[in-house]
């Protein structure tokens, strides 16, 4: 009797290990790896080097390929992605734009949410920036410049909806002072009206001035982080510079097709749960001036969600009209 119950309970263990065992994902063909610009853009270049360190350190058991949906800002990308709901093999790198566009946008029809939250990368510092020979060191000199000379000095930066004119607005807020806001449809051409003179100041991404800034061409008065970057130890950040303001967040992460399955989530989680403590990651990081900004799970999704939450609150500040 005792050895029957003793065949019987290991059978049953089998049967667990089985059931757990062919729970398990692994991806068993390329994976679609979904960026919302195109060749050579942000996202695209972001993939591209994500996809070298899954071959350098050996994380995926297939290969990764980049597929470009650029459109409508993120609308082609997020629609592509609820597209291939319940798809096993593909993934899509978010930024601030899939999470934000929604709200101001009609024609980004897919809220962020509506996928499914895999991980957040990384976050993307932003800095101020002023040519090299301009009068102002610090923030504090800008500003009191603008107050002197209300609408006189000018910002080069994106659309309204983006974080540098959405910084301008707080910024200006908090400390009275009035400067123009004047819209390119790209870094290079906000960068170029800065070094030509036309443009006094700009709030960029680190790595799109990094070559600049190390030139000397442009020069970073303050940080808009909570804490310092260890590329710049001698720049204020702008709390430490007197200014109190929320930090206007920008991310990077993973994200799945809606209704993939919870191994599926759970089999990228380790992906990038290793990904993240390689050398390759770390220095990845640090070229880019990136801050760290791992989550997964819960932590994940909250992040997100109050993510949103600030931004629809700054766009009801700045007057932007929302959708939804």
């Amino acid at each position: 009797m005792i050895r029957a119950m003793q065949v019987a309970l290991a059978a049953g263990a089998i049967l667990v290990m089985g059931a757990a065992a062919s729970a398990e994902f692994k991806p068993t063909r390329p994976i679609d790896f979904v960026v919302h610009t195109g060749p050579g853009g942000g996202g695209d270049t972001h993939a591209r080097a994500l996809n070298g360190i899954f071959e350098k350190e050996k994380l995926l058991p297939v290969r990764a390929n980049v597929v470009n949906k650029p459109g409508g800002g993120s609308a082609l990308a997020t629609a592509y992605m609820a597209e291939k709901k319940g798809d096993t093999h593909t993934i899509g790198l978010y930024t601030a734009l899939w999470l934000a566009a929604p709200l101001s946008s009609k024609e980004v029809r897919v809220q962020f949410l509506e996928m499914t939250p895999i991980a957040r990368l990384a976050l993307d510092p932003a800095i101020i920036v002023v040519k090299e020979d301009a009068p102002y060191k610090t923030i504090s000199d800008f500003i009191e410049a603008a107050k002197k000379a209300p609408g006189q000095l000018k910002q080069a930066g994106g659309s309204i909806e983006s974080r540098d004119n959405l910084n301008r607005l707080i910024l200006q807020r908090a400390t009275g002072a009035n400067w123009v806001y004047i819209p390119f449809p790209g870094g290079g051409e906000r960068i170029a009206n800065v070094l030509g003179g036309h443009a006094q100041l700009y709030i960029a991404d680190a790595p799109e001035v990094r070559e600049h800034v190390r030139k000397g061409s442009l020069r970073v008065i303050v940080q808009l982080t909570e804490k310092r970057l260890p590329q710049f130890p001698n720049v204020p950040t702008i709390k430490e510079a007197g200014i109190d303001i929320p930090i206007i967040g920008s991310v990077r992460g993973i994200v799945g097709p809606p209704g993939i399955p919870r191994e599926v989530v759970e089999f990228w989680e380790g992906v990038f749960d290793r990904m993240v403590k390689t050398a390759s990651w770390k220095q990845y990081i640090n070229d880019n001036q990136l801050e760290e900004g791992y989550l997964k799970g819960a932590a994940h999704v909250k992040a997100s969600e109050e993510f949103i939450t600030q931004r629809r609150e700054i766009y009801k500040l700045a007057g932007i009209t929302m959708y939804r």
